[in-house]
């Protein structure tokens, strides 16, 4: 069926008078649709919405590794060497200015900088160097390939609105997040696997580690087959999957065209889009029976291949074992996976709990740059890395020269990306010398979202979906530009 008949079809009584001339737009869209949209077996939830890409992208897919907690930039990649004459010296009025604090620093007599006790090294990126952590000693080798961005900042100040705002635009719960924005707009290269994809990673370092909700990955206002589906560890990747004991696959085959006609007909007597979605939902996990235990079954895997992510990738659940499992995902056309990763909230005893989350991540990261590279695979993909803020310059806690810790910090961090028209091996924006404020190219995590819908071929200002009466949009009501000072 043709996806634009097939959208009418299933719209409301609602959506149509909302909607009023989407008949006549219809007629003329179909027109101008490429052949390949045409064909028999076609759907929306596949193929996406009539329109988009609205120019040619340079990404087919998206990678989103999230470092939930807020990694420490000051210790990674935002090196501010002079910071050793600091020590234990009082953060200086003019540089936080009156900003808002966090309660857990709000009561503090004082605020001493604490420098950073890990080496930086100025690593030869093809530009001008990277300062890289002595603490990512595997990122150092991609520091050709990687657009590190030092001046990313947002508003939220709390890990919970925080990491709802980057994710789905808003600080409030409700909108929908990124994958399933993707989802709607751009459908899915892979009838047998869902186009957006949720891997939850174990962790080393610190273990109270905040909470995440499915509604970072959940598909608010968009129609529910949208939401990213969280692949588990275990024997049940995805639960429900499995055929209980007596049930074979011609069995629940009968069992899903029977429940089939049920829906279509309670469809037919109340009109409600979401049983089509609840149709499509049954077809996809009977598809997934069989592509599941495909993908999670690493043993065709090269001996090379998996040493080079590392000796966790035999784990599952690491962040080793979840990298390989992106770019298995990538490779089958998965629009859009996002890793999740925690632990990354050192407000006290970083200098252990830091160095065991950079373990996690370091190797494996690396690793799915250089592996997507060599299968000619990083030109369409693309890769971000980042948390939902920064940590800062000023010790939360006691400071003594072995260790200390740092408060959540929004206005500025560092986040990097890579591939599918990102510029390799670049360095852009910058932070003042005590790493507070951005003095150079800031970059609104907005303006993040919107870069990174632009490579997928996606106007950000013009992509958006009615709900409540108003235009909703991934960047919220406000401007916000892609980047393109990091594209090529």
């Amino acid at each position: 069926m043709n996806p634009i008949d097939r959208y009418l079809q299933l719209e409301t009584r609602r959506q149509f008078f909302s909607r009023g001339a989407m008949g006549l737009g219809a007629a003329a869209l179909t027109s101008l649709l490429p052949r390949g949209l045409m064909g028999d077996t076609a759907s929306v939830q596949e193929m996406g919405l009539p329109g988009l890409p609205h120019f040619a992208p340079k990404a087919k897919r998206a990678i989103y590794l999230f470092m939930s907690g807020a990694p420490s930039q000051l210790d990674m990649f935002d090196y501010k060497p002079g910071m050793a004459d600091w020590f234990d010296k009082e953060l200086p009025e003019t540089i936080r200015n009156g900003q808002r604090l966090t309660t857990m620093t709000s009561g503090q007599s004082r605020f001493p900088v604490a420098p950073s006790i890990y080496n930086f090294e100025k690593v030869d990126n093809g530009h001008d160097g990277a300062w890289i952590s002595e603490l990512l000693p595997h990122h150092k080798t991609i520091a050709g390939d990687i657009a590190i961005v030092k001046s990313v900042f947002t508003e939220a100040i709390n890990h919970d609105p925080a990491i709802t705002y980057i994710c789905t635009g808003d600080q409030l719960p409700g909108k929908a997040s990124l994958g399933s924005w993707l989802s709607y707009g751009l459908g899915s290269e892979n009838e047998n696997l869902p186009s957006f994809v949720v891997l939850n990673s174990t962790w080393t370092g610190r273990k109270e580690a905040q909470a995440l909700y499915n509604r970072l990955w959940g598909s608010g206002f968009l129609p529910s087959q949208h939401q990213g589906v969280l692949m588990r560890t275990g024997k049940d990747p995805v639960l429900f999957l499995r055929n209980p004991e007596g049930v074979d696959p011609k069995m629940r085959r009968k069992m899903l065209d029977s429940l089939n006609q049920l829906n279509q007909g309670t469809f037919e007597n109340f009109g409600d889009p979401e049983i089509q979605t609840r149709i499509a939902q049954y077809e996809m996990a009977f598809r997934m029976q069989t592509s599941v235990p495909d993908l999670v079954d690493i043993s065709g895997e090269s001996a090379k291949t998996l040493e080079m992510y590392g000796p966790d990738v035999n784990k599952p659940g690491t962040l080793a074992y979840n990298c390989l499992q992106a770019r298995r995902l990538a490779e089958r056309g998965v629009r859009f996976t996002q890793i999740f990763h925690r632990g990354w909230d050192q407000h006290g005893n970083l200098p252990v709990d830091l160095p065991n989350n950079c373990r996690d991540l370091d190797q494996p990261a690396a690793a799915l740059i250089k592996d997507l590279k060599q299968r000619g695979m990083l030109e369409d993909t693309l890769v971000i890395w980042g948390g939902e803020f920064g940590r800062t310059i000023y010790c939360q806690g006691k400071l003594t020269k072995q260790t200390y810790g740092r408060d959540h910090h929004p206005r500025c961090f560092t986040m990097w990306m890579a591939g599918a028209g990102i510029k390799p091996g670049i360095v852009y924006g910058d932070t003042d010398e005590f790493g507070y404020n951005v003095t150079e190219n800031p970059v609104h995590i907005h303006e993040l979202n919107a870069t990174i819908l632009h490579q997928l071929g996606i106007d950000a200002e013009k992509f958006m979906y009615q709900n409540q009466g108003l235009d909703q949009r991934l960047i919220g009501v406000e401007p916000a530009k892609p980047v393109r000072e990091i594209m090529i």
